[in-house]
């Protein structure tokens, strides 16, 4: 596991008025923060677990991790991830040597599945986030940004199951019960967002979003709990202002970043008027992004900075 960077963007500074700090968990091993808690949740089955293999659903990183950590430690890995999984994330797991099977609409659906194949197969599960392991793993995050750079006051996490919050959330608050923490979702997938401010827990239709790996139809039983406790405010982006994120990446820092991975500095960059805060830390959660559909994101980009009366040269120039 890497202890990954905390960049900083002058840029980014002056446009929200605060200092910014970046947790490149894109970098990460399988580029996404997910290898933590699976590596973690791994190592800590005992040899008769492991020897069953191991089973879980994914929208793409968690898989990633899963396969990763079990070619590791000599364990066979089946995954389910729905059919609209970007087709990198697909690959990549099976690069890792897991057995991957693609079905249904969403990470919802691959989720039931791979609960009925457990049954028949008796295989270790692995949850991606309703598992205090893993929550533990991710956790992991927070304990590295605040020692990088400790006087954070306020950390912006992507939520979409909410162990990655979840863990984080725990671990700031018990170095510094004062530190603030902000969770985000994509509107178009909203399940904790309805949960955390209208005690609305229900499973979603639908979470169609270029944010992908955090479009999880109903919060975890396990991670709901905690992010009520822990979790000082859950706000939600649109699909323009993640793509506006992704592109903010690539022109600025030349940083790959998928739509999960941007969803914290597109809550930065559209919200920071009602963030009170000095020194924010932003969890990029994953780089795994899917280049064709590059042109769609851009497109999407293109509709907020329309809607702002920028067009890029304008953005350009006014960021410098």
């Amino acid at each position: 596991m890497h202890n990954t960077p905390l960049v900083t963007s002058n840029t980014t500074d002056l446009r929200t008025d605060r200092e910014v700090y970046f947790k490149m968990e894109n970098q990460q091993k399988t580029g996404a923060f997910k290898f933590r808690g699976a590596s973690y949740k791994l190592m800590k089955l005992s040899a008769s677990e492991l020897s069953k293999g191991v089973l879980t659903a994914s929208a793409g990183n968690h898989a990633q991790g899963v396969a990763l950590a079990a070619a590791k430690l000599g364990a066979e890995a089946t995954i389910f991830m729905a059919e609209s999984t970007p087709t990198n994330k697909v690959e990549a797991t099976r690069g890792y040597g897991a057995n991957v099977i693609l079905t249904g609409e969403s990470f919802q659906e691959a989720y039931d599945a791979s609960l009925e194949h457990q049954k028949k197969t008796g295989a270790t599960y692995v949850h991606p986030f309703d598992d205090y392991d893993i929550m533990a793993g991710q956790g992991t995050i927070a304990f590295e940004m605040l020692a990088q750079q400790p006087d954070l006051d306020t950390l912006i996490v992507p939520i979409g199951g909410g162990g990655l919050i979840s863990g984080i959330a725990v671990a700031a608050k018990t170095i510094n019960p004062c530190i603030r923490v902000i969770g985000v979702q994509a509107e178009r997938a909203p399940s904790t967002f309805k949960a955390y401010h209208d005690g609305l827990v229900e499973r979603l239709k639908s979470v169609t979003t270029i944010a992908e790996g955090i479009a999880v139809k109903e919060p975890g039983q396990l991670t709901l709990p905690i992010i009520n406790k822990y979790v000082d405010d859950v706000i939600c982006v649109s699909e323009p202002e993640i793509a506006d994120a992704m592109i903010y990446f690539l022109e600025r820092s030349k940083t790959l970043v998928e739509g999960a991975g941007a969803a914290a500095l597109a809550c930065l960059l559209n919200h920071h008027d009602t963030i009170d805060s000095k020194k924010t830390g932003i969890v990029v959660s994953g780089g795994n992004i899917d280049i064709s559909r590059m042109p769609d994101i851009q497109s999407l980009a293109k509709e907020l900075r329309v809607e702002a009366g920028l067009d890029n040269r304008e953005l350009v120039k006014n960021r410098h």
